[in-house]
């Protein structure tokens, strides 16, 4: 049977595989459809193929099996189509000036005579062109979301796939399917090799197997890798490709004549390299070693006599290890400075900071996210910046792609520039900062090498101290006042291998660390929603919103973030009349909720009203906000985050946010909170290792609380076989 009608309401809609129920009403009736619905709308005109069953509990629906989305075939169902949100910049009241100044010629003037729309009070030829960009692009998507689905490619590459095709998107895909494994992460090399196939490629083309080998190695980046070794590789494809060594071996020496890939020798052993992440290694490599072999024209003559002057002027005995840091920092133009909390790090900023102003220098201050920027500066007193800001980089990797490792940044105007939190830094961030420091400039990089790796490939911080090609102090006393704190020396004893100190005779030692022994999930769970709902409130006056943070291994199962955060939303936020709430798919927004951006945008406008008035652009990975109104009429969700912007977020724009009662211990790096609850149980061994522990701890500032196994705990503490990295940092910067 064929249905056409128009979606009047979306009951559910699954985010991850758009399966959906909606309500379709046509001419005559207005029914309950059911199945896979990518990219659809309330608003959205749609002609269906399928047939009704009856469902047991909800009686008879119209089950899918194929839709088009078409053109809305009335002015009425038209207007309600541009007034849904789904085209960009056009609300109910746009859409209605729209219909009456163009009638039926609307699409026409959509499709072939945009700037038209520049007539109607309000629009400008721009927003005109970008109205009708929103528009055409809304139309033509279902095409290739049809095109796409045929071959097994998933609803939610569509997008992304489309902006970077453009219109001639089938063709360009037709004429070499593999693409695709370019244009969007996470898309199966099978699903697209068997397209190929069935479009007529060959087993043994070329193409097919140079393809199908830059495939491999993307996909061991996405583990922070950067190489791999060559039989490994060869024993990969022959099992993907179901062909014989001999012509992926043919295909390696052509990829390496075209400069797509790089085979390195290393200990004996070949290692073989996207062209990126190669160039990427070796210019880090060239300009650490030439930055630190450089003149040093900012040293400070009788360093000796300035320390001891600093000293007394700051009342403060630095230790002999912290001493040792500020005298390398002085003698080298590149100088590592490591160690766990409590051992003198934020001191030693702090001193160079002040030795280098006082001698008219200029220190510039950075770290990887907007969160350890904000904690850099409060624990100094001086401003701090992202390393995007620093540089002044719009966009980086996804925007930019890889290939763009040469690319120009804005050159750092400081003698002196310390980053803090390096583990975090990837090798393509560290390739772009060193693009902008000026030969000459002092570099200070600042961290914690037992925290789990950066996000992104390589494992920058790690490679280069193991070079031992770069003056290196291990700070390893913890401070008196940082010794009274159960968080700061459990963290040391995890990450030395030792167990918990649960409690202690030691009246000094502050009541900031507990442990609850506790195996059951559900006994977990209760403990995670009574101490986030009302025992800390009790205990210490923590309120969830302005103190508390629940940080989790992992993203699946019950004690996972997608599951907490429902459960956390229901009991901290729930339900009420006095709250407006906007359900996208299976995901309630709504007002009071706590959330955090989770990819940059450097284009997004922001407000602050206090103290003054000021506005700018960019919201970027790891920031917290909450959300602070929901506008049904212009479709449109405004949160105000920690800093006090001011955001509006459109409907389409939803993805770029997700719930943080819960955040994982990856996304947790770089921020410290109050108040951290930590629950720990059965989950991937990948994600029970001690780094991931130990970082977790050290997010707590005032009170951690952990939940979970004695037994599952104590294995963590034992595993400390950190995943390896295959990466070639280490070995250029030995060979260079």
């Amino acid at each position: 049977m064929e249905l056409i009608g128009e979606i009047v309401d979306i009951i559910y809609q699954n985010e991850i595989n758009s399966y959906t129920i909606a309500t379709l009403e046509t001419e005559s009736e207005v029914y309950t459809v059911v199945g896979y619905l990518p990219f659809i709308h309330i608003g959205d005109t749609l002609k269906v193929v399928g047939k009704f069953i009856t469902h047991q509990e909800y009686g008879r629906q119209f089950k899918i099996d194929t839709f088009e989305k078409i053109i809305p075939q009335t002015l009425d169902a038209l207007e309600r189509y541009l007034a849904s949100g789904n085209i960009k910049g056009i609300g109910p009241a746009t859409a209605r000036k729209i219909i009456k100044e163009f009638g039926e010629e609307t699409v026409a003037i959509f499709k072939f005579e945009p700037e038209k729309l520049s007539k109607i009070k309000g629009i400008t030829k721009d927003k005109a062109i970008d109205m009708a960009n929103s528009f055409n692009e809304n139309l033509e998507l279902w095409q290739i979301v049809g095109f796409l689905e045929n071959f097994g490619i998933p609803a939610s590459s569509a997008q992304g796939i489309y902006k970077k095709l453009g219109s001639d998107t089938i063709r360009k895909i037709e004429e070499n399917p593999y693409i695709l494994i370019d244009l969007a992460r996470g898309i199966d090399f099978k699903q697209v090799d068997k397209m190929a196939l069935d479009l007529g490629m060959e087993y043994t083309n070329p193409q097919r197997i140079s393809n199908g080998i830059k495939y491999a190695l993307t996909i061991i980046t996405y583990n922070g890798h950067t190489c791999v070794q060559e039989q490994n590789l060869i024993d990969f494809m022959k099992n993907l490709l179901d062909i014989p060594e001999n012509l992926i071996q043919a295909e390696l020496v052509n990829l390496k004549a075209k400069e797509e890939i790089v085979i390195e020798e290393i200990d004996n052993q070949k290692w073989i390299f996207l062209y990126p992440y190669y160039k990427a290694e070796k210019n880090v490599a060239e300009k650490l070693l030439v930055l630190d072999n450089a003149k040093n024209i900012k040293e400070i003559s009788k360093i000796e006599k300035e320390i001891k002057l600093l000293q007394k002027e700051s009342d403060i005995e630095l230790s002999e290890k912290q001493l040792e840091a500020i005298k390398a920092v002085n003698e080298k133009n590149v100088c590592i400075i490591t160690g766990g909390p409590g051992t003198g790090k934020t001191t030693i900023i702090k001193s160079i900071i002040k030795l280098y102003k006082e001698k008219g220098k200029k220190v510039a201050l950075c770290a990887p996210t907007g969160r350890a920027a904000k904690r850099m500066e409060e624990a100094t007193g001086n401003e701090a910046k992202t390393l995007h800001r620093l540089l002044e980089i719009g966009k980086l990797k996804d925007e930019l792609g890889i290939e763009n490792i040469d690319y120009n940044v804005t050159p750092i105007d400081a003698d002196v520039i310390i980053i803090d939190e390096m583990s975090m830094v990837d090798i393509f961030l560290m390739n772009y900062l060193l693009n902008g420091v000026y030969l000459g400039t002092k570099l200070v990089l600042v961290g914690d090498v037992d925290q789990l790796p950066s996000v992104g490939p390589g494992n920058v911080l790690k490679d280069i101290i193991e070079s031992n090609k770069f003056t290196t102090v291990r700070l390893d006393k913890i401070f008196r006042q940082a010794a009274k704190s159960k968080i700061i020396l459990n963290a040391h004893n995890v990450n030395q291998g030792k167990t918990f100190i649960s409690s202690s005779n030691n009246k000094e030692l502050k009541d900031d660390f507990f442990y609850i022994n506790e195996a059951k999930q559900d006994n977990i769970l209760y403990q995670i929603l009574s101490l986030s709902k009302d025992r800390l409130k009790n205990y210490g006056d923590y309120d969830f919103f302005k103190n508390i943070q629940v940080i989790t291994p992992t993203k699946r199962g019950v004690l996972g973030t997608k599951e907490l955060n429902k459960l956390l939303q229901q009991e901290l936020n729930p339900k009420s009349e006095n709250k407006k709430e906007k359900i996208v798919g299976n995901t309630i927004y709504r007002q009071g909720d706590r959330i955090m951006q989770i990819r940059n945008n450097y284009d997004i406008y922001w407000e602050k009203n206090e103290p003054n008035f000021e506005y700018g652009s960019g919201v970027f990975n790891g920031e917290f906000g909450t959300v602070y109104n929901i506008n049904e009429e212009e479709k449109q969700i405004e949160v105000i985050y920690d800093d006090d912007k001011h955001v509006w977020y459109t409907y389409q724009d939803l993805d770029q946010i997700e719930h943080a009662y819960a955040i994982t211990v990856h996304k947790s790096q770089g921020s410290e909170f109050d108040v951290v609850i930590l629950p720990i149980s059965s989950s991937s061994p990948m994600l029970l290792t001690r780094n991931l522990l130990y970082t977790a701890i050290t997010r707590a500032k005032k009170l951690l609380i952990i939940i979970g196994s004695h037994y599952i705990i104590e294995n963590m503490i034992s595993n400390y076989e950190q995943k390896k990295r295959n990466t070639g940092l280490k070995y250029k910067l030995i060979n260079s």
